[in-house]
């Protein structure tokens, strides 16, 4: 068998089982896509659902969702989530799932579930402008603020402003009622999600003195370290307390005995010379000082 021949053979058979190869597949394709689609119908959010929301009929919906890709805990009635309340948001289209469900007959609210393990949640009361004008919101992270006299310095005239904690999450805002002045007030409030030791650091802070909030911007999370404020520094000059003038009474002062005359210093003598004078027969002689 010559070459050429060869080569023919090769090429020919090649080309044949591509052929056979390319009409399997068109056909294992064509039956694929003619199978109907094979979905189940899973109870999905509606809408953009946040944590708290309490489900009803019109907030979930059903979606059809491959079989083999439904997570565990899903529902296939919408009646079995009717009037469970979320611990987890969830967006529109998300599957409901028991894990994002406040478990039934639990008491307490849902801020329990959000609080990471080993973290304490701690409400303080803020006023309008302590709270960044209403800017603060669940999920946002904020630095605290501390405004109280230095204790370390005794009749302390100024006060110091130090950033006690940082890069805190905010869990919630409300507002709670007190009395104040014998009438009913709504003081604002916000939750924060603290380690136990930046909880005391915080509520010592709330009884001694005055918190301000910062609002931080989403992606800055690194820590500053500062040495705190004070009126003196704010100004860029020192303080320095202004002291009266110490008084001493006739009776308490102590005898000074009158203070001698200063004398006056006697000059060095001056040099002297003589002169004789002969006039006649007469002699004299006089003396002049040296100039």
């Amino acid at each position: 068998m010559t070459r050429p021949r060869t080569l023919t053979i090769v090429t020919l058979s090649a080309l044949l089982l591509a052929s056979c190869a390319a009409l399997l597949a068109y056909s294992f394709l064509t039956k694929q896509t003619g199978k109907p689609y094979q979905g189940v119908p899973t109870v999905s959010a509606a809408e953009d659902l946040p944590i708290g929301s309490r489900l009803d009929a019109s907030r979930v919906k059903l979606a059809n969702w491959p079989k083999d890709s439904l997570p565990p805990g899903s529902y296939r009635d919408p009646k079995a989530v009717a009037g469970r309340v979320l611990v987890r948001p969830l967006g529109a289209g998300d599957i409901v799932t028991e894990n994002k469900l406040m478990p039934l007959n639990v008491a307490g609210g849902v801020m329990t579930y959000l609080v990471p393990q080993g973290h304490r949640a701690v409400t303080v009361a803020v006023n309008e402008v302590a709270g960044v004008a209403g800017f603060v919101a669940p999920n946002s992270r904020v630095d605290v603020v501390l405004t109280t006299p230095r204790p370390w310095i005794k009749d302390d005239p100024e006060n110091i402003s130090k950033i006690i904690l940082q890069n805190i999450p905010v869990l919630a805002t409300g507002q709670v009622t007190e009395q104040k002045e014998g009438k009913a007030a709504l003081v604002p409030t916000v939750t924060l999600d603290l380690l136990p030791p930046d909880a005391e650091k915080l509520i010592v802070g709330a009884k001694k003195g005055t918190l301000q909030l910062l609002l931080r911007n989403v992606i800055d999370v690194a820590a500053t370290d500062t040495t705190g404020a004070t009126l003196s520094k704010a100004l860029g000059t020192a303080t320095v307390q202004a002291r009266p003038p110490k008084t001493i009474s006739r009776a308490a002062a102590p005898h000074r005995m009158a203070a001698a005359p200063i004398k006056a210093a006697t000059p060095p003598p001056q040099p002297m010379f003589t002169v004789e004078i002969i006039k006649g027969g007469a002699k004299s002689a006089r003396e002049f000082a040296q100039q």
